[in-house]
């Protein structure tokens, strides 16, 4: 059993570290640059080159709907992988598995093509 003065290395650790941060961040704050904010410091950069129009336009959602949907596809496909390589040592009982696992990606991917999520306008 661990004593509660066991932990104590790790508690002293922590607080020098915790300490160091603080005093780091205290220090940049008083001695470095102050600067005012101003409209100049304000608008956008990018390369040097002159800004034209707003940054801030609205993009389609489908976009974001087909990037969520590969990320989401993608790490499913990442799960297959380790199962292939030792599929021969899950036996019969890994293959049915591998098969409900496939059978929900399918529903899932029915869902979407229903829904007509991928179809641009």
């Amino acid at each position: 059993m661990s004593a509660p003065v066991d932990y104590l290395p790790i508690i002293m650790q922590l607080l020098v570290a915790l300490g160091f941060v603080a005093l780091t961040m205290g220090i940049t704050h008083l001695i470095g640059p102050k600067r005012k904010t101003t409209d100049i410091k304000l608008t956008a950069f990018e390369s040097g080159i002159e800004v034209v129009g707003n940054a801030r336009q609205p993009f389609s959602i489908k976009y974001f709907v087909v990037a969520i949907l590969f990320v989401l596809f993608d790490v499913e496909v990442i799960f297959m992988y380790p199962w292939a390589v030792n599929f021969r040592e899950f036996g019969l009982n890994g293959l049915i598995e591998m098969f409900i696992f496939m059978g929900t990606l399918l529903l899932g991917f029915i869902y979407v093509l229903k829904k007509k999520a991928l179809e641009w306008d």
